[in-house]
C-alpha cells in the first residue's frame, strides 16, 4: 500500500484563507487586499506588518476556537470517502510546538479515519529552544523514507521532497505558481495504483 504525506495548512484546511477572513481583516479593516491577493506567503510585506506581528496574529489564531472550527477541504473529504482506503496517509505540518497539539487534534477530528500518523517540524520562534533534528520537511521525509507521494503548498517543500525520490504535488494556492487543481491532483493519485 502506497503512502501519501499530507501537509495540513492550506492543503487538509484552508487557514491562510480562515485566518486572513476571520482575524486579521475584521481588526484591520482598511485591508483593501482580498485573500486571492496574498501572492506571498508569509504575506507581511503585503499587508505592511513586521513578520513577528504577522505570526503573533497567525499563532493566536492557531489557538482559538475559531481554528477548531475551520472546515475541512471539501474536495478532498470526497475523495478520501471515495478513495482514502486505499492510500496509508501521514500528516506532516510546519507549525510551532504550542500549536501542534490543537494541530493534531483538527487533524483527527476530520481525517482520523484514514491518517494514522501525525508528524510535524517545529516552525520556530523566538521564545522556542532550538533543536538538532527535523528541522525542516525534508529532514522528516529523508529520516522517515516512507514516502511515496507529497502534497503540500510551499514550492519549496515540494521541490525537497522531488529532491529525495518522492512524487510531490504543489497545492494551487494565490502564493504559489501551481497549475492545475486539487481535483487534478487527486486524479493521479487514482491514476497511479
Amino acid at each position: 500500500m502506497r503512502t501519501i504525506v499530507w501537509d495540513v495548512d492550506d492543503v487538509l484546511n484552508e487557514l491562510m484563507r480562515d485566518w486572513f477572513e476571520r482575524a486579521w481583516v475584521p481588526t484591520h479593516p482598511a485591508c483593501t487586499i482580498r485573500y486571492e491577493g496574498l501572492s506571498q506567503n508569509p504575506p507581511h510585506e503585503l499587508l505592511g506588518i513586521d513578520r513577528d506581528v504577522y505570526l503573533s496574529s497567525l499563532d493566536s489564531f492557531r489557538l482559538s476556537d475559531e481554528f477548531s472550527r475551520m472546515t475541512p477541504n471539501g474536495t478532498l473529504i470526497s475523495w478520501f470517502k471515495r478513495s482514502g482506503h486505499r492510500f496509508r496517509h501521514i500528516a506532516l505540518t510546519a507549525t510551532p510546538i504550542r500549536c501542534a497539539p490543537h494541530s493534531a487534534a483538527w487533524v483527527l477530528r476530520h481525517f482520523g479515519d484514514w491518517m494514522r500518523t501525525f508528524a510535524f517540524v517545529p516552525s520556530m520562534r523566538n521564545s522556542d529552544p532550538a533543536f538538532d533534528y527535523d528541522r525542516t520537511k525534508e529532514d522528516y521525509l529523508q529520516w522517515w523514507g516512507k514516502a511515496d507521494y507529497f502534497i503540500d503548498d510551499n514550492p519549496g517543500h515540494v521541490e525537497a521532497a522531488q529532491k529525495l525520490g518522492v512524487r510531490a504535488f504543489l497545492a494551487p494556492r494565490p502564493w504559489n505558481r501551481a497549475e492545475g487543481t486539487l481535483a487534478d491532483i487527486l486524479a493521479s493519485l487514482d491514476g497511479s495504483l
